[in-house]
């Protein structure tokens, strides 16, 4: 089957054309043949379809890539949520809460809401999704949850070091032990990432190289957390690994900065986390300047981000991080899916997966310009058309 979409009035490439990274078309057409994009150009030259949808000069850009989320687990911390609006500071600690309801919780209990939230994200126009562990923080939960998030995307993070469990409190080094021998033993077969979260409060340097070495001798790839709380040595440690990517870098130095700069480490973004915390944003535009190549993710989970909207983060990351609207929406596909080391989606091109997004819109601008406002028409999943 062959399914041209034409009279698109702004089309979001990820091509890049000139020094345009968006590779952004005017007048376009896509041609969809089976899951795969075939051909996107001008509208004039477009080949011959079995089917063909005119979207009335509408913007088409390609599927968000969201490059890192905690979708499986069970309860939620709004209580939390209204004691920082109240004044109260944020701290790592409150993800025990969530281990707790998250060990309770049966499998079917947990797919059904890991379903509901895909479900969310897919009407919000994200096609492809980074799921971590963490809110097990036993052998037995963390191989559950990742086995889990293995039915539903192949972009799998084991995250057992996400913090030291309460009964571990004292003695963390063990609990280091635990992450990197059984835990992880249990957990590899279904995943394809090793993270951890470096940070005062969670993981020393020392627990987190352990952890990284140990997720990279078993052929998982690394990703960071770090510098959320305050500036720390994570960014360096993970540009010494070769992460992928290094997530939240709300504190950054100018060593960090340009460590990032000279690497192939993506700095991923995660704006609901400013938001809901009230923590300083990072500036995007001082990363973007100095060549560092910024991802935007939603960070969905229920302590510090429980948004699943990517059209809220770019929204957030225009009005308050300085980034253009076309940086934003690079950031939310193409960076993406540089975060997850994916040249198949983020992008409108031949061979490329058929993940596209028609706005109500004429142009991606309004992603950022009528923030809160469901602009997503139809998002095409696999060459399926959906909505």
């Amino acid at each position: 089957m062959r399914t041209l979409i034409t009279n698109i009035a702004e089309l979001t490439t990820n091509v890049p054309t000139g020094g345009d990274l968006t590779g952004t078309l005017n007048d376009a057409a896509v041609l969809i043949e089976g899951e795969r994009i075939a051909w996107a150009g001008p509208a004039a030259d477009a080949p011959a379809a079995d089917e063909v949808v005119d979207v009335d000069g509408r913007a088409v850009i390609p599927g968000f890539v969201d490059s890192h989320s905690h979708l499986v687990f069970a309860g939620d911390r709004a209580a939390e949520f209204e004691a920082r609006m109240a004044g109260q500071k944020y701290a790592a600690g409150g993800i025990r809460s969530t281990v707790s309801a998250t060990r309770a919780a049966t499998d079917d209990e947990l797919r059904a809401r890991l379903r509901g939230f895909l479900d969310e994200m897919l009407a919000q126009g994200t096609t492809t999704v980074e799921i971590k562990s963490g809110y097990g923080l036993s052998v037995t939960d963390e191989e559950r949850l990742v086995r889990l998030a293995a039915e539903v995307t192949p972009e799998v993070t084991f995250l057992g070091a996400h913090v030291v469990p309460a009964d571990y409190a004292d003695r963390p080094d063990e609990y280091v032990d635990l992450v990197t021998g059984p835990m992880l033993d249990a957990c590899a077969p279904h995943s394809k990432w090793i993270d951890v979260f470096c940070e005062t409060g969670a993981f020393t340097v020392t627990q987190s190289r352990r952890v990284l070495e140990s997720g990279i001798a078993r052929g998982l790839v690394p990703r960071v957390h770090a510098s959320q709380l305050g500036p720390g040595e994570g960014v360096r440690l993970a540009v010494e690994l070769g992460a992928a990517s290094i997530d939240h870098g709300t504190y950054l130095t100018d060593a960090d900065v340009d460590a990032l700069a000279d690497s192939h480490t993506v700095l991923t973004l995660l704006p609901g986390v400013e938001f809901s915390t009230r923590q300083p944003y990072p500036n995007a535009r001082r990363l973007i300047d100095a060549g560092v190549t910024v991802a935007l993710a939603c960070d969905t989970n229920p302590g510090s981000s429980f948004t699943s909207s990517m059209p809220f983060c770019i929204a957030v990351a225009v009005r308050d991080m300085g980034m253009t609207p076309a940086e934003a929406v690079w950031a939310a596909t193409a960076g993406g899916a540089m975060a997850l080391r994916r040249d198949d989606v983020g992008v409108i091109a031949p061979g490329a997966r058929a993940d596209l997004v028609l706005l109500d819109a004429p142009t991606r601008i309004h992603l950022a310009y009528r923030p809160g406002v469901p602009l997503v028409r139809t998002v095409w999943k696999d060459g399926r058309a959906i909505g």
